[in-house]
């Protein structure tokens, strides 16, 4: 695993190589091993590339790396886990090679060079971001893998084409202006993240998964990004045409899992497994000691807090697999430490808080291996999320409901205040009380007023339903789940539900989080249940095999139960989350108002401070639990200290104060 960065400009000051490689150091966590810098001075073009040594450790794995012809650079940040197949299939077609080692990024650089970048990128089998650079045509490639494993950060500064791993990177070239997009702001308050393409940044892009762009005319061309694998034709044709033995489908899914898990096991450094207990993570660490001579090191985190502790669960299956096994139980002190340095960590505001436990798991892991596969996308590709068996549940009851009852339904709660509605559900039945309770009967009126699953389904995984009365200045640009045109044909809500986490909250929450946490202490993260065979096998599998007497997972477990005992893995699925509802009505309350003052509020002049009081008073006072929004603006507002971005100004007014004094 690696960082990669440059940029292609037409006036630079310094020299080329100065300025890519004080790029690359900024991602010295990602590649701690090896420094490269390569430059086209002619061109105005610069490299950089940092180093995590995983295959072959030599000499012969530095990058950027250039193709024996002269003409191709690369710079590669990822692991080809079919690197041997496509060197015998490169010698088995005629080509003249010489290998100088046996790294993946040799045998990479061949194949771009004698197939092409669509072609290589339609045989690859990995996880990768990279940059390939042309000389004699003069374009710059840059692509990124089918799930999204790895990141890859591009865009215009001023005159100057930038690219990187990671937004640090950028930041550190002379031509950098960094001003704060208020736009996807919006969509980062909604969805505690920020969708690809968009970035915190204005005209910073992420590139898409499975897609690559063509830089040209010294990095002032650049195409649209290019789609090389289609996940939504994968899942159309897939689903159209799913079926089979269900014995059969175990079978199969149980070989394409354990070839899929044999491969990530590849490396020249120590490896092991993160586990937490749960079905994912279970199965991978199962097929792992299947395929291992002696115990796999296994690593969970444990918190004292049995509502956030799996740490026992883990503890037990690392018993019966024979794993060797490190757990940490982390204090709440410790855990709440790494929050300082989660804007540095991820670089642009993310608030899944599940960010903390993952960091620490990566931090533990990383003191015995270097290499820690994850049992991440599961939950997308195999019907794992509750909102796939419980929101497809409700709206099938909902829709049932004349939508104008609906809407008035919605308005008498929302216009009940919470005390009240908690003081009424006092008086029913023990039973119903919780189910009652006045955070959930809002809740609850969030989501009725919606005409269409897709609709209800956007509420569902939305925190403020309306940011751009949050964010100064700003305007919600659209996304998949406001574009109708761009959503699949397929059979159920159920479905579609997978396809758009599969799309969005897969790449850019959960690998997002396992990138940066695993980065940082210089681990690398591989991830066997996202191998698009797998993928593509997942959606021929019938969502009945899928979901099943009202749980998820059913053909996954049943793969699972042919290693591990059913009794030790039936319990209820738990989040990997920290108590950040009752840290921020304690140890964390001075922090929290240093950064919701209301005058800090004002003077910077990008959020209304009127709605995130009252939230942040009524979470204090115990009336409504908002710990996922107020995380959500704390995690912003510590970015922002963090980076002091340069808010643009508002039509017609500067940016700061002014804003409020004259909108006031």
């Amino acid at each position: 695993m690696c960082g990669i960065a440059g940029f292609w400009t037409a006036s630079l000051p310094g020299t080329p190589e100065e300025v890519a490689g004080a790029m690359g150091d900024r991602l010295r966590t990602r590649g701690p091993d090896d420094r490269g810098v390569w430059a086209d001075r002619e061109a105005g073009l610069a490299l950089a590339h940092r180093r995590l040594a995983v295959l072959d450790l030599s000499p012969a794995g530095h990058q950027p790396m250039v193709s024996p012809c002269g003409r191709y650079v690369l710079a590669y940040n990822g692991e080809i886990y079919n690197h041997p197949e496509l060197r015998q299939a490169l010698e088995g077609e005629g080509g003249h090679f010489r290998w100088r080692g046996h790294s993946d990024t040799e045998t990479l650089l061949a194949a771009l060079r004698h197939w092409g970048v669509e072609e290589t990128l339609g045989r690859l089998n990995g996880m990768f971001a990279f940059a390939l650079w042309d000389r004699s045509e003069r374009r710059l490639f840059l692509a990124r893998d089918r799930m999204g494993e790895k990141p890859l950060y591009y865009g215009r500064s001023g005159e100057t084409f930038l690219f990187g791993s990671e937004l640090k990177a950028l930041t550190v070239h002379p031509h950098w202006r960094g001003t704060l997009d208020r736009d996807a702001l919006t969509l980062y308050l909604r969805h505690n993240y920020i969708p690809a393409p968009r970035s915190i940044y204005q005209g910073i892009h992420k590139l898409p998964p499975a897609h690559y762009v063509v830089v040209g005319e010294d990095g002032r061309s650049l195409s649209a990004p290019r789609c090389y694998w289609d996940l939504r034709a994968v899942a159309e044709e897939g689903a159209a045409s799913a079926g089979g033995d269900p014995e059969a489908l175990t079978d199969e899914l149980e070989g394409l899992l354990g070839d899929a898990v044999e491969r990530r096991m590849a490396a020249d450094v120590p490896l092991g497994a993160f586990l937490s207990g749960g079905y994912d993570s279970t199965t991978v660490a199962a097929l792992m000691q299947a395929r291992s001579q002696r115990p796999v090191r296994t690593f969970s985190i444990g918190f004292q807090e049995a509502a956030y502790n799996e740490a026992e669960h883990a503890r037990a299956v690392a018993n019966h697999l024979g794993t060797d096994h490190t757990e940490l139980y982390v204090t709440p002190e410790e855990a709440r430490e790494v929050i300082p340095e989660l804007p540095t960590i991820w670089d642009e505001p993310f608030a899944d808080s599940s960010q903390i436990p993952t960091y620490l798991v990566s931090r533990l892991a990383r003191q015995h291996v270097t290499v820690a596969l994850s049992g991440d996308g599961g939950d997308e590709l195999f019907c794992g999320y509750h909102q796939y068996a419980l929101g497809v549940r409700l709206w099938n009851r909902l829709r049932r409901v004349p939508l104008a009852l609906r809407r008035r339904v919605a308005e008498a709660l929302s216009g009940t205040p919470a005390p009240t509605l908690d003081a009424a559900a006092r008086g029913l039945p023990r039973r119903l009380r919780q189910a009652a309770s006045a955070d959930r009967l809002l809740k609850l009126a969030e989501v009725l007023p919606p005409t269409e699953g897709e609709e209800f389904y956007r509420s569902l995984v939305s925190h403020w339903k309306a940011p751009e009365q949050v964010v100064r200045g700003a305007v919600e640009p659209d996304t998949l789940l406001t574009e109708p045109g761009r959503w699949p044909d397929l059979p159920g809500l159920r479905e579609r539900m997978m396809y758009f986490d599969a799309l969005t909250y897969l790449p850019d929450d959960i690998l997002a989080k396992t990138d940066r946490a695993t980065m940082a202490v210089s681990l690398e993260a591989r991830i066997p249940l996202l191998d698009h065979r797998l993928v593509e096998f997942a959606w021929r599998v019938p969502t009945g095999l899928k979901f099943r007497g009202g749980q998820g997972k059913w053909l996954l477990r049943q793969v699972l139960y042919r290693h591990v005992p059913s009794a030790l893995m039936d319990r209820p699925k738990m989040g990997f989350e920290v108590p950040i509802e009752h840290w921020l009505r304690g140890p964390l309350r001075e922090w929290a108002e240093d950064l919701l003052d209301e005058k800090r509020l004002r003077e910077e002049g990008v959020l209304r401070p009127e709605p995130i009081r009252r939230m942040w008073r009524e979470h204090l006072s115990g009336h409504r639990r908002w710990n996922y929004h107020l995380w959500d603006v704390l995690m912003f507002q510590a970015w922002q200290r963090e980076h002091s971005a340069t808010p643009p100004a508002i039509e017609g007014l500067p940016a700061g104060p002014a804003q409020e004094r004259a909108a006031g």
